[in-house]
């Protein structure tokens, strides 16, 4: 959250009703002031299904790409994991969307939003506060996890990651796991690289995603979190070798049931 004289801006929301409640209260305990603008760094379930909690008089700003991007989508997350406690989570309809930078002016602060994608999927925002050089990240960078692109583009992520270290960004607030530095830019440049690498060798040996991820070596990548996102972003490298434009649709669904092949039989754990 971004706290400013009249209220705060949340940076995306919460994947439960429950835990966008606590959220909520947690936002109000810091920012008494009545205003509340919510910015959704992308349209995934986990951070825009708890809009709704911050009131019919919340501004809700995302990428134009959201908007379709969610009435497509819905609320397809919780058919994944139908065991985990949604509670009521009614899609808010954004109040806001913009093109490519759009700039709140928060009392003395200024936060800028940049859209950076297709990176993790088509739509991908990034928030930037240049007096405190912090960035939110939304899930371009996730601190400790394993990137994701299935959604989106593994070219497209290298020359997001481009534009992320023009910011010289000092701290940055990643859409999962905890605070870091910008060696998390590295590590996600690092990671594509290598993934794209793997996708060529795999693709001209006449391997499928699977099978190649099934042959991989991780080696510094095998301690990062959800390691069976490999599967979902050599589907997403392969339809870029064969000519796929960044961000075309692919067949997420399936893509996931042989992630969870990958790992064991077991869906991902989801700790909503």
């Amino acid at each position: 959250m971004i706290v400013f004289d009249g209220g705060a801006v949340v940076v995306d929301t919460a994947a439960t009703e429950r835990r966008a409640k606590d959220l909520r209260r947690a936002v109000d305990a810091l920012a008494p002031g009545p205003r509340r603008i919510v910015v959704n760094t992308h349209h995934h379930g986990d951070h825009v299904f708890g809009n709704s909690v911050f009131g019919d008089s919340a501004e809700v700003i995302a990428h134009e790409r959201a908007v379709a991007e969610i009435e497509e989508t819905g609320l397809a997350l919780t058919r994944l994991w139908p065991d985990v406690d949604w509670g009521d989570i009614p899609l808010v309809t954004h109040t806001m969307t913009f093109t490519d930078r759009l700039d709140l002016r928060l009392g003395d602060r200024v936060a800028e939003l940049h859209y950076v994608g297709p990176a993790h999927t088509t739509n991908d925002v990034v928030v930037w506060l240049p007096d405190e050089r912090v960035l939110f990240t939304g899930d371009t960078v996730l601190s400790g996890c394993t990137p994701f692109t299935l959604m989106g583009s593994v070219s497209g992520t290298l020359e997001a990651m481009e534009r992320l270290r023009g910011f010289d960004a000092r701290v940055l607030v990643c859409g999962h796991g905890p605070v870091c530095g910008p060696e998390a830019i590295e590590l996600t440049i690092e990671y594509t690289h290598w993934l794209r690498d793997l996708a060529e060798k795999g693709r001209r040996r006449g391997r499928t995603p699977l099978e190649t991820a099934f042959e991989a070596d991780p080696g510094p990548y095998a301690e990062l979190i959800d390691p069976e996102r490999i599967v979902g972003n050599l589907h997403r490298a392969y339809a870029e070798l064969d000519g796929a434009e960044p961000g075309a649709p692919l067949d997420v669904l399936a893509a996931f049931e042989e992630m969870v092949e990958f790992n064991g039989g077991e869906r991902p754990a989801c700790l909503a």
